[in-house]
């Protein structure tokens, strides 16, 4: 098992939630935490846990991104008019390697982000490998000549436990996908319950 598979499934048990909606998730078989103390019984959680909760599991989403790389963002949200929580998770959507999983290029937002910094990807024709390269509406992101017939892409583009959402429209024969527009909140698929309010709180008070 790699480190990466490792790291999806841990987080998944820290959560206590099967938060990629994965069929081979950890959580659908047990649903304590990782660890020696995993099973001890969960007491409820503060305010402070719950906000703190919402974050980690939303930095766990999008590759278990490091603190400073998602305050970065958040703080890129914040400065932004409208509403910060809604702001934040259409950033995070608009990062390459969140498209390239969206798209079903490939299988989790973790081998996205090794796809893209293999330099498979091409955007708007010009290789990018940079995970964290923010696409803008009308892009399109395509897989390169050579990388269109790896196992790791056949494999994902025939997967059935999730759909392409409509903010990306994919062509899979063809191996393209054009980010359409910046998804709302109520248009990702995420398949637990994400609460980026919870977020803002936190920043706010920490």
């Amino acid at each position: 098992m790699t480190k990466r598979t490792s790291a999806k499934y841990k987080i998944d048990r820290r959560m206590g939630e099967n938060i990629w909606g994965r069929a081979k998730s950890p959580v659908n078989r047990r649903e304590y935490g990782p660890g020696q103390h995993g099973q001890r019984r969960k007491n409820k959680l503060s305010d402070f846990g719950t906000q703190l909760r919402a974050k980690q599991k939303l930095k766990g989403y999008y590759g278990d991104l490091t603190e400073k790389q998602f305050r970065r963002i958040f703080g890129e949200a914040e400065r932004v008019k409208g509403d910060t929580g809604e702001k934040l998770v259409g950033l995070l959507e608009r990062r390459l390697d969140a498209v390239v999983y969206r798209a079903k290029f490939v299988a989790t937002i973790f081998a996205a982000r090794q796809f893209v910094n293999h330099g498979h990807v091409e955007v708007n024709g010009q290789k990018v490998n940079i995970p964290s390269y923010r696409v803008k509406e009308g892009d399109v992101i395509s897989i390169r000549e050579r990388s269109r017939q790896l196992a790791v892409v056949l494999e994902a583009v025939a997967l059935t436990e999730r759909d392409v959402p409509d903010y990306i429209d994919a062509d899979h024969s063809k191996m393209t996908a054009t980010f359409v527009r910046t998804p709302a909140l109520g248009d990702i698929p995420y398949a637990v319950q994400m609460e980026p309010n919870l977020v803002v709180e936190f920043y706010a008070k920490n």
